[in-house]
């Protein structure tokens, strides 16, 4: 979790790779029993599985396919393979209840009533460790952790988390993050069914799905509102109140995180989560959540596991990163708190750790300092984290504070780029995002690489993946069936397009205030009539009029 979230003012996948996520509790007899006991049991191997056993298909879907092959990896791999199926039942026979896998990290989490001697997994054959991961104990110090306080303060305009990274720069040119599934774990998404400012998003159909790996089942509209504040921030739209990042974008929520104690446990359905992302094929997972100190402080992190190789999660996070998800992660509220420092899994290598200022650019007083325990800059960059507009029940938009919120304006931002340059690896996203913020020549361990503008990202990914043409304008494919592609040899700046049929009749006309790209893509021209077709595109350059030719598909 991250803690201190100080507010002011008011698919479906074969079956060999799904593990039914059971519930905490469950009827037994007719009356309800609580598992006290949760047991992550690490498997020395993958037994009989190989790759050969599986098609992609058994495993991931057409977009996770397509963003493995865009970023050139190897698939499937070993640890796209699910735990062994044999080595869970063996287990299960001895009377524990599986709740849910982790494919990348070769475990299973099993669940009981009662405490059991964990020698009796540990001398398995198959098993290589076992780890009590959570068990009864006094009662939490984090039944309020993801909760907004309510105070007032001075109020930036509302949107600012955006203006201030340049990101209407992005949307100006029509980049809202369209066709980009981005995946959230968070702690509950209470009333994103309803919440007025995600109307649009809803009408769309532009949540795909919902999964609750916690207790089980699809509905996460309950337990916790901090997941609907940051979606609020994601996609949010209300004139005057709120400007989401990412109001084009498509999500997939998934519930992870238990809001009514803090134990490792919640990693391993952090992992779980992950897997799943990366199996619907998510271009972005967005986690306002994070883990260091636990309920029973024998289970608690040191600072020196910050490191980016050291915990569950993190290394879950980076196999995430691996198969070419970009992974946001907040850095933790804790720098007026005793810990002070970033938490997992934002100290990944991979991840990108997004830390938080005000409306002015100023370092809040509760973001997290880095660097990481290895000496790594983090956090990356940083995004507005003080009086955030975001929204959680149907009547009103309430300010928020925390790096819950600088995480979604950078991942969601970060889904406009991936639209605006589809090429670009995560990797490559997260160098652009280090080389064009205002503290590129000189990062800190409260800023990070600091401030990004994203006019400058958009450049410098174009420039590495767009080759610029000899004449000032190019459009292909010519002749067209679906889509036309408008090439810029130089950035317009601004830009007019129309597009008339020989009758002299306009079937397009767009104008662009502030264009950014070097591309351009006009869609929707499926069922234009085939013939002969007039573009005329005007830039401060010049009027250019091209002849295009449609057929038929």
């Amino acid at each position: 979790m991250v803690r201190g979230c100080k507010s002011i003012n008011k698919v479906v996948f074969i079956t060999v790779i799904i593990i039914t996520f059971l519930p905490f509790a469950q009827k037994l007899n007719g009356q309800t029993v609580e598992y006290n006991y949760f047991y992550r049991v690490y498997f020395t191997d993958k037994g009989d599985y190989n790759v050969n056993n599986f098609s992609p298909s058994d495993l991931f879907s057409d977009r996770a396919i397509t963003r493995r092959i865009k970023s050139g990896i190897t698939y499937p791999d070993i640890k796209d393979l699910p735990v062994y199926r044999e080595y869970l039942d063996e287990i299960s026979s001895m009377g524990l209840i599986l709740h849910c896998t982790s494919k990348w990290m070769n475990t299973g989490l099993f669940k009981t009533l009662d405490q059991i001697n964990i020698n009796t997994l540990r001398n398995l054959p198959f098993v290589r460790e076992v780890k009590v991961v959570k068990s009864p104990s006094v009662k939490s110090n984090f039944l309020n952790k993801l909760d907004l306080i309510e105070s007032q303060d001075n109020f930036p305009p509302y949107d600012r988390p955006l203006s201030m990274i340049n990101g209407y720069s992005l949307h100006y040119s029509g980049f809202d993050g369209s066709g980009i599934l981005i995946a959230v774990l968070d702690g509950g998404f209470y009333k994103t069914d309803v919440i007025p400012s995600l109307n649009r998003l809803r009408a769309r159909n532009g949540i795909l799905g919902t999964t609750d790996i916690v207790t089980g089942g699809d509905f996460v509209y309950d337990y916790h509102y901090h997941g609907t504040a940051v979606m609020s921030v994601l996609a949010g739209e209300m004139p005057n109140e709120i400007a989401g990042v990412a109001p084009g974008a498509n999500f997939w929520i998934i519930r992870t995180e238990d809001v009514s104690s803090e134990f490792p446990v919640e990693e391993d359905f952090w992992a779980a989560g992950a897997e799943l992302a990366d199996s619907i094929g998510a271009d972005i997972i967005s986690s306002s959540l994070g883990y260091f100190i636990f309920d029973n402080p024998a289970m608690s992190y040191k600072f020196a596991d910050m490191d980016g190789n050291t915990t569950f999660v993190t290394k879950a996070a980076d196999v995430a990163a691996s198969k070419g998800i970009l992974v946001v992660a907040s850095a933790g509220n804790e720098r007026d708190n005793e810990w002070l420092r970033i938490i997992a899994p934002s100290d990944g290598d991979s991840v990108l750790c997004a830390g938080g200022v005000d409306g002015y650019n100023l370092i809040s007083a509760f973001s997290s300092a880095g660097p990481s325990a290895d000496g790594r800059v983090k956090p990356d960059n940083v995004a507005q984290a003080v009086s955030v507009p975001v929204q959680i029940d149907e009547y009103s938009v309430v300010r928020a504070n925390g790096t819950s919120f600088s995480c979604p304006v950078l991942s969601g931002i970060c889904a406009c780029v991936m639209q605006a340059v589809p090429e670009a690896s995560n990797e490559d996203i997260i160098i652009a995002l280090h080389e064009s913020s205002d503290k590129a020549n000189s990062p800190d361990s409260l800023y990070g690489y600091g401030l990004p503008d994203m006019a400058i990202v958009i450049e410098k990914l174009q420039d590495k993946y767009i080759t610029s043409p000899d004449d000032p304008i190019i459009i292909g494919p010519n002749p067209f069936i679906n889509d036309l592609e408008i090439t810029f040899m130089e950035t317009p700046v601004s830009l007019g397009i129309e597009i008339y049929n020989i009758a002299g009749t306009a079937i397009v006309k767009r104008q662009y205030s502030v264009f950014i790209s070097r591309t351009l893509t006009i869609r929707d021209l499926e069922y234009v009539r085939s013939g002969l077709y007039f573009i005329r595109i005007s830039t401060p350059g010049g009027t250019y009029t091209k002849k295009v030719i449609k057929i038929n598909n």
